[in-house]
C-alpha cells in the first residue's frame, strides 16, 4: 500500500513504437514493391536475329570491329547456331584478326560437320597464316565437295591458290571465272578476280576488279590496300596514297595503310613525310621488327643515323624498347625488304664511325644474299666507308 508507483518509461514506449511501424512500412509497403524473384524477369531479351542484323548493317558501314561485337552477341544468345561462327569469321578475316576467325570457323565446323562455307572460310583464314596452305587446300577441298556451287567458296579457293604459288596460278584464274559467273555481285568474288590479275602482272584489269568490289561495299579496308598497292605498282603514286588513306580512315589502328603510303612518299622522295607515317605504323603496333625496320630506314634517309640505328638495332637483334615494348628480331634471309634493314643499319654505324660494328653487318650481307645485288652494293658502301675512315 506504501508502493509508490512507477513513472512510464517513455524512450522504451518510443522504440516499442518505432518497431511498430517500421514492421508495417516493410510489411504494408517495402515488400509489396520488390520483384518476386519466381516470377521471369519482365525485361525483353534480344533475339539472335537482332544482334544479326545489327552486325549486318555495322559491316555494310565498314565498321568492322563494332560488327564483330555483334556478331559475338548473338552467338552469346544463340551458341549452338553454326552459320553465327561463320558471319563472324569472314568479318573477322576482313579485320586482319585471322587466328580468331580460324577458330570461329572451326566452332562452326563442330557444330555442323556439313556446313560447307565453313570449311571455305576456315580456309581462308588459314591462308593468312605462314605455312598453313596446305591445311588450307585440304579444307577448300572439303567445302568444295559439300557444295561446288558456291560461289564464297570458288574466290576463297582464289587466294589459296594464289598463296600456293606460280604452279597454281592456271587454275586460280579458272576458279576467279567460275567464282564471278555465279554471283558477280559479292565482295569476294570480285575481289578474288583481282588477286589473280594483280599476281599476273594485269595491273590495270586488277585496278578494275578492286573498284567494282568497292561499289559493292565501299567501306572495306582491305579493298582499298589491294588497290592502293596496283596504283603504286604502275606509280600513280597520288592514287595510291589516296586509297591508303581512305583504308587507314577506315580502320585507323591498321598499320598497315600507314605502312604503305610512308613507303610511297620514300619511292617519290618525300622522305620527311615517310617518317611521319613510319613513325604512325610503330605506334599501332610498336612489337612488329619490320615497321620499326621501315621506320629505321626512313630515319637513315632523313639522316638522322643515331635515330636510324636505335630502330634497325630492334629490328635485327630484338630487345625491349624504353617504352617496355619486346620485339623478337628479324634474321636475315634472301628478302628485299630485310636486307634493306640490315645494310642501312651497317651504312648508318659506318657514318657514325662504329666500323667495329657495320664490317661484321656487311660480311654477313655478302656471305648470306649473294645475289640480291641491292644489298650486295649495301655491303660494299659500308666497307668502302669504314675504309675511307680508317684512312683519314
Amino acid at each position: 500500500m506504501n508502493r509508490r508507483r512507477r513513472r512510464p518509461n517513455y524512450f522504451s514506449l518510443l522504440i516499442l513504437a518505432l518497431v511498430v511501424t517500421f514492421g508495417y512500412y516493410f510489411n504494408q509497403v517495402y515488400l509489396p514493391a520488390q520483384p518476386n524473384p519466381f516470377e521471369p524477369t519482365p525485361t525483353p531479351t534480344r533475339s539472335p536475329e537482332s544482334f544479326v542484323s545489327e552486325a549486318e548493317a555495322l559491316y555494310a558501314e565498314g565498321k568492322l570491329l563494332p560488327a564483330i561485337e555483334a556478331y559475338q552477341l548473338a552467338i552469346a544468345a544463340s551458341p549452338q547456331d553454326s552459320a553465327l561462327y561463320v558471319a563472324l569469321a569472314r568479318v573477322q578475316v576482313f579485320a586482319g584478326q585471322y587466328a580468331e576467325a580460324e577458330k570461329n570457323a572451326k566452332n562452326a565446323i563442330l557444330l555442323n560437320q556439313n556446313n560447307a562455307l565453313a570449311y571455305g572460310v576456315h580456309a581462308w583464314a588459314l591462308t593468312f597464316q605462314e605455312e598453313r596452305n596446305g591445311e588450307a587446300l585440304e579444307s577448300i577441298q572439303e567445302a568444295l565437295r559439300l557444295d561446288p556451287n558456291n560461289a564464297l567458296i570458288h574466290a576463297y579457293y582464289v587466294e589459296v591458290l594464289v598463296n600456293s604459288g606460280f604452279d597454281s596460278y592456271v587454275k586460280a584464274a579458272e576458279e576467279s571465272r567460275v567464282a564471278l559467273a555465279l554471283d558477280p555481285n559479292l565482295v569476294e568474288t570480285r575481289r578474288a578476280r583481282a588477286l589473280i590479275l594483280e599476281a599476273t602482272a594485269n595491273y590495270e584489269e586488277a585496278i578494275a576488279e578492286y573498284q567494282a568490289a568497292i561499289n559493292i561495299n565501299p567501306n572495306i579496308p582491305a579493298l582499298y590496300i589491294g588497290l592502293g598497292l596496283n596504283y603504286r605498282i604502275l606509280q600513280v603514286y597520288d592514287e595510291a596514297i589516296t586509297a591508303f588513306t581512305r583504308a587507314n580512315a577506315l580502320n585507323p589502328a591498321d598499320p598497315f595503310p600507314d605502312y604503305y603510303i610512308s613507303r610511297t612518299y620514300a619511292t617519290i622522295g618525300e622522305f620527311q613525310k615517310s617518317l611521319q607515317y613510319a613513325e604512325a605504323a610503330v605506334q599501332d603496333r610498336p612489337n612488329d621488327a619490320a615497321l620499326r625496320g621501315n621506320l629505321g630506314v626512313m630515319y637513315y634517309r632523313n639522316y638522322d643515323w643515331p635515330e636510324a640505328i636505335q630502330q634497325l638495332g630492334y629490328t635485327i637483334y630484338g630487345g625491349k624498347t624504353e617504352e617496355g615494348v619486346d620485339i623478337e628480331g628479324i634474321p636475315l634471309v634472301n628478302d628485299p625488304r630485310v636486307t634493306e634493314y640490315y645494310f642501312t643499319y651497317g651504312l648508318a654505324l659506318a657514318r657514325t664511325n662504329q666500323c667495329g660494328e657495320a664490317l661484321p653487318i656487311a660480311q654477313m650481307i655478302q656471305a648470306r644474299v649473294p645475289a640480291d645485288e641491292t644489298a650486295q652494293f649495301g655491303a660494299s658502301e659500308i666497307i668502302r666507308i669504314c675504309s675511307e675512315s680508317l684512312s683519314d
